[in-house]
């Protein structure tokens, strides 16, 4: 795993972060070290997901933003744990950053992920019985967010299950202190420097616009989910499981 470097040195000029090579090269160790849970969130979407397979008995599953594909991996492996016996199962990871995409395909050769370069905002959905989306809503413009929750719901089968990670934000002024101050720390604690915290939170200022809690559970209540619920959250990150 090549250690993230992308901010470790002073930039004249910050520029809106993206999804690019360098970012790519990187990717597996940025994330973990910026996310709090990410390394129990990937493997227990992947089981949410597969689970939903199962009770709805429809074999296609989508990872939205799949990046360089470790919940479509993780969909995967737990078909398999859990031994779900669905007809030609598979997973759509679909990502509109190349990069990614690229590093993705060369690492990734399991025949049952097909992986797709398109923006999510475009996408013609089939039916699923699962729809994975990790830390990917936050990057979308807010106005757009509510048609691609309903464009997602319409496509999910009776059963199924939208798995949705997010950073958030409080309108607690107290809460939101302890959690970004705490956040601040766990960064620090996995090595990041204060410069390449204070670069990286100034590129993600204009294109990583979080949502409360209340807002994302009254959102996806207005896209047609009736049940929502909040499985895991650690500080600013939490997940959330929709069913139509």
């Amino acid at each position: 795993m090549t250690r993230d470097q992308v901010f470790s040195e002073p930039k004249p000029q910050i520029v809106d972060f993206v999804f690019d090579e360098t970012v790519a090269g990187v990717f597996p160790d940025m994330i973990r070290r910026s996310v709090p849970g990410y390394e129990l969130v990937v493997p227990m979407t992947g089981l949410l997901a597969a689970r939903a397979m199962r009770d709805s008995g429809v074999s296609r599953a989508y990872d939205l933003g799949c990046s360089l594909g470790a919940s479509s991996l993780s969909i995967l492996k737990a078909l398999d744990a859990l031994d779900v016996t669905l007809e030609d199962p598979v997973v759509v990871g679909v990502d509109n950053a190349a990069p990614m995409l690229e590093q993705a395909r060369a690492a990734i050769h399991d025949r049952r992920i097909l992986f797709l370069e398109a923006d999510i905002r475009d996408l013609d959905f089939e039916p699923a019985g699962a729809v994975t989306m990790n830390w990917v809503l936050q990057f979308l413009p807010p106005e757009s967010r509510l048609d691609v929750l309903r464009g997602i719901h319409a496509a999910i089968a009776e059963n199924g299950a939208l798995l949705l990670s997010e950073k958030v934000r409080s309108d607690d002024p107290a809460v939101e202190s302890f959690n970004f101050e705490a956040h601040l720390d766990f960064k620090r604690a996995n090595g990041y420097s204060e410069l390449e915290i204070s670069q990286k939170r100034t590129a993600l200022e204009q294109v990583m616009i979080p949502d409360t809690l209340e807002t994302h559970v009254a959102r996806l209540e207005a896209a047609g989910f009736r049940r929502v619920q909040v499985w895991f959250q650690c500080l600013n990150w939490a997940s959330f499981i929709a069913t139509p």
